[in-house]
């Protein structure tokens, strides 16, 4: 009997030690593009064509210096900082109060509405590019935060999140707090939302990141120079100065800085979102 439970402890660490070996790999794999990235961003462009060395020989900090000082880094910041800040504010304010809506009131259109939240949810943003960029062009918004803003506000999912844990409370919370006198924005804002707090947080995070990460309704909506995030400038730079690996290497280095920084820093929310939106996926 023994002999059996010895045997079955040396296949499970043998899966355990080769499990471990694949995660490695796979790491390694994942983390290698992002390691090269920035390597290639410290070293001068001939070195990047003739050599092949993991690790930059004479690393310089030129290429970082001529983004900052020849682009337009510095509103290319500001606006995605104002398109991030304003799109996670927003959909984190409408979603809660959606969410709270259709979970605790009744009201005639409840179930439409959130049928057709579902079926939003299910619809990819980039079919409805086009609608938007006519929208937005026919009310004169293009080349402003507004217009940028405007259409990244559709977030379904963070409505459904919102809704199944608002589902997920007590009901006796409302009722005690409804004989107190409460209205439902102190219902919602005092006692809802303070008992969802890494939830929310979760969300905004997540939110924060994908503003600032996306590339193709601001590419659209930004035609002026001055009103490009740092995404879209980055990839204007490198058609205005032709393929230099270590400009534009540079400028996505710099362009990621935040978002990166965010997660080190919010790591344990970040996975606890994206926990979420799998969930609701599935």
């Amino acid at each position: 009997m023994s002999e059996t439970r010895s045997t079955q402890h040396r296949r499970l660490d043998a899966g355990g030690v080769l499990l471990t070996l694949l995660t490695l790999i796979a790491a390694a794999v994942w983390f290698f593009p992002v390691y090269w990235a920035m390597a290639t961003s410290v070293r001068y462009d001939d070195q990047t064509v003739k050599d092949f060395a993991l690790l930059p020989q004479d690393p310089t900090f030129t290429n970082f210096l001529f983004n900052i000082q020849t682009s337009r880094l510095p509103y290319w910041y500001l606006n995605s900082t104002i398109v991030a800040v304003s799109v996670t504010v927003i959909v984190v304010f409408m979603s809660a109060c959606t969410g709270y809506a259709i979970s605790q009131l009744r009201f005639p259109g409840r179930k439409a509405l959130w049928w057709m939240i579902l079926a939003s949810f299910m619809v990819p943003i980039s079919a409805l590019i086009v609608n938007h960029f006519i929208i937005i062009a026919g009310v004169q918004l293009l080349n402003t935060h507004a217009g940028i803003v405007l259409p990244m506000l559709i977030a379904p999912v963070t409505v459904i999140v919102y809704k199944q844990f608002f589902d997920g409370l007590p009901k006796e919370f409302r009722e005690a707090a409804v004989m107190d006198g409460a209205t439902e924005f102190q219902l919602l804002f005092r006692l809802f939302l303070p008992m969802n707090w890494g939830v929310t947080t979760a969300l905004a995070i997540i939110t924060f990141i994908g503003a600032w990460n996306s590339f193709l309704w601001p590419f659209l909506a930004a035609q002026d120079e001055k009103m490009m995030t740092v995404t879209v400038g980055i990839a204007a730079v490198q058609d205005a100065f032709g393929v230099f690996y270590g400009r534009l290497l540079s400028g996505a280095v710099l362009a990621s800085l935040p978002v990166a920084l965010a997660y080190l820093l919010f790591q344990r929310r970040v996975t606890q979102a994206i926990t979420l939106s799998a969930g609701i996926k599935g």
